[in-house]
Parts: C-alpha cells; sequence; structure tokens
C-alpha cells in the first residue's frame, strides 16, 4: 500500500527589490505585482510504498530539504498536495524545536509533544530517550551547552523513541562521531525491516546505497531520475563535475544494469580487460588469485596531466576500493592528439563471493571535480566465486591465522 503520495508538489517564495515594496503590494492597490517569483520546487510527484526507504540526493540548493519540509508538513505548498498515512516523525534541522535554555529532559517533554508524542508516551519512553542518546551526565544541562553531535544524539532518540509509520532524516546523522552514526544508522534499518517507511536526504552514498530501495534526483527544484539507488547514484555522481561540455550516455550492460558514461572526451577508451596473472582475459575470478586490470585509451585533445583511476564495486554499488596513479604520484604528463596510452593495474582479488564491477575514471587530478575527461560506472563487471579458500562471509577476503591453547 501507499505511505506517501506527492502530487505536483511545488514551492516558491516572493522576491521584492526593496522591503518597502511588500508593504507597498499588500496595502495599496497596484497595476502589476512588485515581486518576482523564485521556485524552489515545481511539479514534484513520487510515491512511497509502505516499508519502502527512498533516498533523494541533489546538489547543495536543488530543493531536497524544502520537499522533506513539505512532506513533514513544517511549511506549506505554494500549489500541489500531498497525502501521508500513520504517524511521520522527521528530523530535520539538527536541534529543531528545542529551545536552548531548557535542559535536555525539558525539551524532550516539550519538542516530543510537538512531533505528536502524548505525555503519556513521552514519560513512559523518556528512561529509554536519555539512554540511547548516552546523555545521562548532561541531561538536565541547558542544550545551550550541549555540541551540535549531543544535540544530534538528542534530536534522534526523540524522533526514533517510538517507530513511526514514517520517517523522514535530513541530512542530520552527518552530524556526530562514527559509533553514534552507525548506531542510528541500525535503528533506522530496523524500522525499515519492521514496515516503517523511510525519507532519507544524505550525501552520504554508501549509507543511500545500503539503505535505500530507490533513489530520486533532483535538480534545479525538478525529479531528474527516480530509480535503482546505483544507477541513480551514478548519476549523481556524474552531475558533480562543474563543466558544463560534460556529455552524459547511458549503456545497457550484459546483467541489465544501466552504465554511466561522463566526460568532456579528451580521452577515449579503446579497450579494458581483466587478466589472470598468466594474461588470459578473464570474467570469473577467485578469491585472494593475483590478477591485473588493463585499459588503453586514445588522446582526442591535448591534455597536460592524465591521471587513471579505477575503483571495485560490489552488487549494491558500494566500492570495496579505490585508487589512482595520482595517489600513487605516476601522473602521465603533456600528451598529444593521436597517442595511445596504456595502463595496467595488478593486484590481489581479495574479495567476498559476488559479482562486482569496475569503475574507471581518467581526470587531471585526485578528483574528478575539476577535469572529468571520461568516467565510466559499471565499465566491466566479473564474479568472483570461492575455488581455494576455505568459506567465510563479507566483502573482504582477510587472511586469518587462529591460535588455540586448552587450560
Amino acid at each position: 500500500m501507499v505511505a506517501l503520495r506527492a502530487i505536483g508538489l511545488g514551492k516558491f517564495y516572493k522576491k521584492y527589490p526593496k522591503k518597502i515594496f511588500r508593504i507597498v503590494e499588500k496595502l495599496c492597490f497596484v497595476d502589476k505585482p512588485l515581486h518576482s517569483i523564485d521556485w524552489v520546487l515545481r511539479d514534484v510527484s513520487f510515491q512511497v510504498n509502505e516499508g519502502e526507504a527512498l533516498g533523494i540526493v541533489g546538489l547543495n540548493g536543488a530543493g531536497k530539504s524544502t520537499l522533506l519540509k513539505l512532506v513533514a508538513g513544517v511549511i506549506s505548498p505554494s500549489i500541489g498536495r500531498y497525502e501521508v498515512k500513520g504517524r511521520v516523525h522527521a528530523l530535520l534541522e539538527l536541534g529543531m524545536g528545542f529551545h536552548q535554555d531548557f535542559t535536555g529532559r525539558q525539551n524532550i517533554k516539550m519538542a516530543g509533544q510537538l512531533i505528536g508524542f502524548s505525555a503519556k508516551e513521552i514519560s513512559s519512553c523518556m528512561d529509554s530517550i536519555i539512554e540511547f542518546s548516552e546523555l545521562e551526565n548532561s541531561i538536565d544541562d541547558p542544550v545551550r551547552t550541549y555540541s551540535s553531535g549531543m544535540q544530534m544524539r538528542l534530536a534522534f532518540s526523540l524522533a526514533t523513541a517510538v517507530r513511526p509509520d514514517v520517517l523522514i532524516v535530513d541530512e542530520a546523522l552527518s552530524v556526530g562521531d562514527s559509533y553514534f552514526q552507525h548506531k542510528s544508522f541500525q535503528k533506522i534499518r530496523d524500522f525499515k525491516n519492521l514496515g516503517s517507511t523511510l525519507l532519507i536526504v544524505s550525501h552520504d552514498k554508501s549509507a543511500i546505497l545500503s539503505i535505500c530501495d530507490r533513489v530520486i534526483l533532483i535538480e534545479d527544484g525538478k525529479i531528474r531520475l527516480d530509480g535503482k539507488p546505483e544507477f541513480v547514484m551514478d548519476h549523481y555522481n556524474a552531475s558533480l563535475t562543474q563543466n558544463d561540455e560534460q556529455e552524459l550516455i547511458e549503456l545497457p550492460m550484459s546483467d541489465g544494469r544501466i552504465g554511466v558514461v561522463s566526460g568532456t572526451g579528451e580521452v577515449t577508451t579503446l579497450d579494458l580487460g581483466l587478466f589472470s596473472a598468466a594474461g588470459i582475459r578473464i570474467e570469473t575470478v577467485d578469491v585472494g588469485q593475483t590478477v591485473y586490470l588493463q585499459v588503453k585509451v586514445l588522446v582526442e585533445e591535448p591534455i597536460d596531466a592524465l591521471v587513471f583511476g579505477f575503483s571495485i564495486k560490489d552488487r549494491l554499488g558500494q566500492t570495496v576500493f579505490g585508487t589512482n596513479t595520482a595517489l600513487t604520484n605516476q601522473m602521465v604528463k603533456n600528451l598529444k592528439v593521436g597517442e595511445v596510452v596504456s595502463f595496467k593495474a595488478s593486484f590481489d582479488a581479495n574479495f567476498g563471493v559476488g559479482s562486482h564491477s569496475v569503475q574507471t575514471a581518467f581526470v587531471s587530478s585526485e578528483t574528478h571535480l575539476e577535469n572529468n575527461y571520461e568516467w565510466k560506472d559499471l565499465a566491466l563487471i566479473f564474479e568472483v566465486v570461492n575455488i581455494t579458500k576455505n568459506r567465510f562471509v563479507g566483502s573482504s577476503w582477510v587472511p586469518v591465522t587462529f591460535e588455540i591453547e586448552n587450560g
């Protein structure tokens, strides 16, 4: 069943050249408006089923937070409507609803009622909220004395004290220590497993890929893509570059997934393959087997500096390992049109059993944000099998030796 539905949602704000114009327009008859319209969101429609986790990604200013505030009922839409089934808890701006001069305990009581808890629910959950936040020693201190991480702990613990039908999280978990982030994401996963619907805005690609069933990409206040997490995140990664001349191409893969190729075209891949140590092109790899990735590129335009990078991803699109020739101080300089350059990366395939993919990048520095000549997601797919190792679980093979003593 549908838990949340947005239908033609839009939000705009009026912009006035001067503050006095707002008053004049309100109080006086004018022939034409004295304001312009600034659309933050426009014509946004989607639905989320019960128990589904939807990730929302996009560049800063794309409209992600505004969308969550609309769905959470914090602000009203200018056009369109939304429907939400059941209890909604939202973790939006850090400390939203907190009074800085009240203690943590007092804020639990006050902010809890703002998000829909009854006094009885707050009283029954008080101990568990404090325990989960791990703020026992400061819960009776004013919130203004809390660090941003402590406020996040308190806000998250309150919002998740009772499992909601819909949980909305906007980037709040990027604040605080790694331990509490892991703890919080595990609670979010538990809610999902119990049937809660999730809406999550995050720049953490790993979090999106591990939790979400779908992802939507928002650009300039509109939904550009709505699909499987890996596919949408690949598009989002390609959009991070600032070069307007970049092209983006979608390529169907043999396993049904869609590869994304982006870049400005200064280099073009001629050949890419995974090979055994004996030089045989392979598609199936034994755990721990020594292999090498080889790629040949044609230089289409003069390049001052060329960096080759690659990463190995698991079947969910999570990066298992990645590196590039800038990090190893092997940047290629002063390339001319027509040159062919070959890169060979040797490594032991210490990966877990399952399908893996290779992402390749040809750039000018450590990242693709400045010059992205060619970037390929799902450039190559290979299967890891376990023929020679003892059975193990996980995404990586780590040789382990046990020592056992009796008595």
